[in-house]
């Protein structure tokens, strides 16, 4: 922020706790190291990295306490699936603002949407792009073709018409101007259809709700 003279308020810091330290107090010592290292006072959003089965509920009652301190903007999860939101609302005085998970058309977790709409929990993918696995799928780019555009921005506008925060990841300063480029054209309602119809369970990342060490 000083080298490129910003304000705090001009940026938006998100991390997260790992599963290692989702133990009450060591999720407090790990917070706190965090906010050390990224020399703040406060972050924007602080998540849960998994669903880690055994210390989740304890890991949660730390984000609810930090929240309330003022020390993390707002909280969230990462790969939650509905039935860890489930538990979790059961239970939170806070309702999680995000939930940080894979989504694509062919990772089209539809349930999960509804699930954390009807909640008021905004979902946010990671690897919107399938790190690049998909780009040359065929219905893709006839889909793309229509609208001039490459497949990378038709998938970032999929996921925007769905109304889902998006991170794409590139360093290449070509790539991220691409991946700004999508607020000049609209997906049809057809061509949406089309694009929910290519899910096939298709993971890139580590996380599969279906997986037993994540119940």
């Amino acid at each position: 922020m000083q080298e490129y003279n910003l304000k705090r308020e001009e940026i938006f810091v998100t991390t997260k706790l790992w599963i290692s330290s989702f133990q009450y107090d060591k999720a407090l010592k790990a917070f706190n190291a965090s906010l050390r290292n990224l020399n703040l006072d406060y972050v924007d959003l602080y998540l849960l990295h998994w669903p880690q089965p055994t210390y989740r509920r304890d890991a949660w009652k730390v984000l609810e306490k930090i929240y309330k301190e003022g020390r993390a903007r707002s909280i969230g999860v990462s790969n939650y699936y509905k039935h860890h939101l489930e538990e979790l609302l059961n239970e939170a005085d806070v309702i999680p603002a995000v939930n940080q998970v894979e989504f694509t058309p062919y990772l089209y977790l539809r349930d999960l949407k509804n699930f954390c709409d009807d909640h008021y929990i905004t979902l946010e993918a990671y690897s919107p792009l399938t790190r690049g696995r998909k780009l040359d799928d065929k219905k893709l780019l006839e889909v793309a073709q229509k609208y001039n555009k490459t497949a990378a921005q038709t998938l970032i506008r999929w996921g925007l018409q769905h109304n889902i925060i998006e991170i794409p990841k590139s360093s290449k300063k070509d790539h991220i101007i691409e991946n700004s480029q999508i607020f000049d054209f609209s997906i049809s309602e057809e061509d949406m259809a089309l694009l929910n119809g290519l899910d096939e369970k298709f993971y890139v990342g580590n996380w599969n709700p279906t997986l037993d060490r994540w119940k």
